[in-house]
């Protein structure tokens, strides 16, 4: 249980710190970055997605609780000699969780000086946690279930090509879904990508940082998990790729 917390918190943190990252790099005041627009947040994010994968290699590398959840819905174990239990599960999210909130803390400290520059309270928080462009709480929660399932179903049918798709495969595919659905809400995309940094930021004693949107917070958690429920249960009913022999 050691080996798999260990895991899925290094690599979750280490996606948060370089997704996270971008996006303060793009955002906040006197940074070289500043300004630097939406797709090379895309490729941020993706490539960030990319170190995590290989730094969680050993348990699969889901870093998202609805990945884990999409998994576990499909009938797949976890990774390679971690089947899909409770306890396994709860130690996966939990992981991610811990992992997310490390990974934002990394952030902050690398950007301190930025942080305490920047004037804008609401582009601090967008450092950290995700916002809509327009706030509709139901098509908020559409647009990140179908961004999501896009993520949890494509996965599920990357492990199943002859062609062995890895790391890279994943990183593109966050690539594309950011610049494709991520306009809306920002796609958060998995819960522990939003939450995580969310209490962080709430916690943190940082100069003029303002509230942390809690009446927002629901909706990069639901919709996520809704995404990869639906993705998990569709792929019962997928024909799949015989193997290569």
């Amino acid at each position: 249980m050691g080996s798999i917390f260990l895991s899925e918190f290094t690599g979750t943190a280490l996606l948060l710190l370089l997704g996270l990252g971008v996006g303060a790099n793009v955002s906040l005041a006197r940074t070289k970055g500043r300004e630097g627009g939406w797709l090379l947040v895309n490729f941020g994010w993706g490539l960030a997605v990319f170190a995590g994968v290989y730094a969680a290699a050993p348990t699969g590398a889901h870093l998202n609780p609805a990945v884990t959840a999409g998994l576990w819905i499909a009938g797949q174990d976890f990774a390679p000699g971690i089947p899909a239990t409770p306890l396994h599960f709860a130690t996966y999210v939990l992981a991610q969780l811990l992992g997310a909130m490390f990974g934002a803390l990394l952030t902050y400290l690398a950007y301190k000086k930025h942080f305490d520059a920047e004037p804008d309270s609401a582009t601090k928080l967008g450092v950290f946690a995700t916002g809509p462009a327009i706030r509709t709480p139901l098509w908020n929660t559409i647009t990140e279930a179908l961004a999501t399932f896009v993520l949890v179903y494509v996965v599920l049918l990357f492990g199943n090509t002859p062609s062995g798709l890895g790391p890279l495969a994943v990183a593109m595919l966050v690539v594309g879904i950011g610049a494709s659905l991520g306009g809306a809400t920002g796609y958060a995309i998995n819960p522990a990508r939003d939450l995580g940094p969310r209490v962080l930021h709430a916690l943190l004693p940082m100069k003029g940082k303002g509230p942390s949107d809690w009446a927002y917070a629901w909706i990069p958690v639901t919709g996520p998990l809704l995404g990869g429920i639906v993705a998990g249960l569709l792929y019962h009913l997928t024909p799949l790729v015989p193997a290569a022999s």
